[in-house]
């Protein structure tokens, strides 16, 4: 089955409120200081695009050493924040030379790496999550509302037996949980889900990305609930090291096109691959919610479903709901980021969601964002953003991965105009393996807040249909 491409008008998300995405509507300026008119003052933090500050970022990275305590990008005042240990002078005039801002803390990445990692052996139970959170210099642990009891017991002990200030515990209304049902609705084996992004392959096959959890889910996936199928799973990771699924089209002749359906006949554009970057503005496509907005608050997030333990996600403040599985998370300027995965809350009531890397997703399938022109940071055929992997301090010291969360590549080319920042990852988060996306049954596809599974009925067609244009072509 042929897919036509339909032409439609772009969505230009830098307009005022062109769908609706009021933090989309600022795009960053792509220059250094010297460019943007910040003072001349060479030790004066500069003002710079979150690409310019990835990029610098990488250049500091290899020369902090154990004096790095992660960083992350300020989107106010449009600087690179770095994290210092210690009273070392020589490191904070290093970093105010080089623009950004030093400030002092009393965590190094690598002990917050390591704090991860004995998380993950010692409190791993369902409903938990933990990520780095540079801003506060802390390991950020979210548990749910089924988190009580002895296991509540154990993750509070775990916490407390890191020391004072390295981690804190955050209660959270919602109960974590895969979002399968979610740009485009896609039905596969009674389940709905969401096309994420189209990409090629290797081999030049047209293909799509969405969640594992989907693709372990149906084999085959269709436009329409009891539709022909349009797609194979080629591959799927779900629990364990990602949540990423890899689709190819049946017919090697379909169009699909690198551009994600925003609704209302409008499309955006999607450029290149890159890493996320806490406190970095992204926007969040999905069939049963449509468009959502927030920031990145966390990386290498490990997340406890019940179906298993996942590693190396992405935690942000966007909300979701069932049925948004495999959808697209992105930048204003057209740079794609992340798939949905699950996490807690709705629409409503707010709560975490995270998401699946593109970047480590494209690594592990062998695949490349639309037709692979773009090349930006963090894609795998960009300039080698580093991917997943944070700052200097990471398991083999100063700077293992350049220390950029936000990928790597050149200003204005290479970079992502929404990225920045950085975080120190990379801790051996042991993922329990194994385990079945069972889902709560008999939802019908209903946006009812449950959560979502295999035999959910494919009723929830009229739902897909709000958020994308039901034109049949699949846009992601």
């Amino acid at each position: 089955m042929s897919h036509r491409r339909i032409t439609k008008r772009k969505a230009v998300l830098a307009g005022a409120g062109a769908v609706g995405v009021a933090a989309a509507a600022v795009l960053l300026p792509q220059a250094y200081a010297g460019q943007d008119g910040a003072a001349s003052d060479a030790s004066a933090p500069r003002r710079m695009s979150a690409a310019s500050a990835a990029e610098l970022l990488q250049q500091l990275g290899g020369q902090l050493g154990e004096s790095y305590g992660g960083a992350y990008y300020d989107a106010g005042k449009q600087q690179l924040v770095v994290n210092v240990v210690g009273d070392n002078n020589e490191i904070e005039v290093q970093v105010k030379k080089a623009g950004a801002v030093p400030r002092s803390v009393d965590n190094s990445a690598s002990e917050l790496s390591a704090a991860k990692s004995t998380l993950s052996r010692k409190a791993t139970v369902v409903g938990t999550s933990w990520a780095i959170d540079p801003r506060n210099n802390q390991v950020l642990v979210t548990a749910d509302r089924t988190v009580t009891g002895e296991r509540w017991d154990r993750l509070e002990a775990a916490v407390k037996n890191l020391g004072p200030g390295m981690a804190r515990i955050q209660k959270s209304e919602g109960e974590f949980k895969t979002f399968l049902e979610g740009g485009d609705a896609i039905f596969g084996g009674g389940a709905r889900c969401s096309l994420g992004f189209n990409v090629t392959t290797n081999d030049g096959s047209p293909g799509f990305l969405t969640a594992g959890h989907c693709g372990v889910a149906a084999e085959q996936w269709s436009e329409a609930a009891g539709g022909a199928p349009v797609g194979t799973v080629q591959e799927a990771v779900f629990p364990g090291a990602g949540d990423f699924a890899l689709v190819t089209y049946d017919d090697p002749a379909t169009e699909a096109p690198s551009e994600v359906d925003t609704g209302d006949g409008q499309t955006v554009a999607i450029a290149r691959a890159a890493d996320a970057a806490v406190g970095q503005d992204v926007i969040r496509m999905g069939s049963t919610t449509g468009l959502s907005d927030g920031q990145v608050t966390g990386l290498d997030a490990t997340v406890n479903y019940p179906e298993g333990t996942v590693t190396g996600l992405i935690q942000t403040n966007v909300c979701a709901e069932p049925g948004d599985s495999g959808g697209a998370l992105f930048t204003a300027d057209g740079s794609a980021i992340g798939l949905t995965s699950g996490g807690s809350g709705n629409c409503t009531a707010g709560g975490e969601t995270f998401f699946q890397p593109v970047t480590t997703a494209l690594e592990a399938v062998g695949a490349r964002i639309g037709d692979g022109a773009g090349g930006g940071a963090g894609d795998d055929n960009g300039a080698g953003g580093a991917q997943e992997n944070g700052g200097a301090g990471d398991n083999a010291g100063a700077g293992a991965d350049a220390g950029a969360d936000a990928g790597a590549g050149a200003d204005d080319n290479g970079g992502v105009a929404d990225n920045g920042g950085a975080e120190a990852n990379a801790g051996a988060d042991a993922g329990a393996d194994g385990g079945a996306d069972a889902g709560v049954p008999g939802d019908d596809g209903a946006n009812d807040g449950g959560a979502g599974g295999p035999d959910e009925a494919g009723g929830g067609e009229a739902q897909g249909d709000a958020a994308g244009d039901g034109d049949g072509g699949l846009h992601n």
